[in-house]
């Protein structure tokens, strides 16, 4: 969270106090408990209570801020069982992403979407967690918006940045290399047609995410990934 007032335009406040506060929360700037007031919170960021309002609103609904009326609104603590949860449907629609996005994929978005599987091979040869997992995300939202489908769209919007945080407090090292060649796989199968394969690949690949959670539950802190066997993108 910035020390000082942001000054932000007029349009779309809503949506920009969201940005600010959700990336406050991934990052543990606001942590799991941590109180949230809107009063505060518009003065720091040098908006009125109602986008602020609207914003806490849509993260309430995301699973990430909680509230009780008369009594507390704060983060929301960290929890593998809604994670999971939110995991599995990830996983199938990432799948379905990929099934109606390759007959609509131009080349144009092959490309982008290896360029975002190359910076994501690069963080992970940095070490730059935060890096990696804008890369994978941003890679996998290729096939997601090619797809064409607003409602699966907004959908795994909703869903993904409970995931993201997840990511981001429990598991506390980075994956083996695994991820990029399961990319590249992805991009094959993408590339000569094969939506029934692609949507395959995608799947899997998002399956080592649940396992990973599964594993995660049955530790006392963050845990630590094996090579090989984890996601920082699937």
């Amino acid at each position: 969270m910035p020390d000082e007032p942001v000054v932000a335009p007029r349009r779309l406040l809503r949506d920009q106090a969201y940005d600010i506060l959700l990336g406050a929360i991934i990052r543990g700037d606001l942590p799991p408990g941590a109180p949230v007031r809107d009063q505060e919170l518009a003065a720091r960021l040098g908006l009125s209570r109602t986008p602020v309002r609207e914003a806490l609103a849509r993260l309430v609904d995301e699973g990430l801020v909680e509230t009780k009326p008369n009594a507390y609104t704060r983060v929301a603590p960290l929890d593998d069982g809604p994670a999971r949860e939110a995991a599995v449907v990830v996983q199938a629609l990432q799948g379905l992403a990929a099934r109606l996005a390759v007959p609509r994929l131009t080349d144009a978005d092959l490309d982008e979407a290896r360029a975002w599987n190359a910076r994501f091979a690069a963080a992970l040869d940095a070490g730059d967690v935060a890096i990696a997992l804008e890369a994978d995300d941003a890679f996998h939202l290729v096939f997601v918006r090619a797809a064409g489908n607003p409602a699966l769209e907004a959908a795994l919007s909703r869903l993904q940045p409970v995931l993201v945080r997840h990511e981001t407090h429990r598991f506390a090292s980075l994956p083996g290399r695994r991820s990029i060649a399961a990319h590249d796989a992805l991009l094959a199968a993408a590339a000569r047609g094969d939506a029934a394969d692609a949507a395959r690949l995608a799947e899997e690949n998002w399956a080592t995410l649940v396992e990973l959670i599964d594993a995660a539950a049955a530790e006392p802190g963050p845990l630590t990934r094996s090579p090989g066997a984890s996601r920082v993108a699937r």
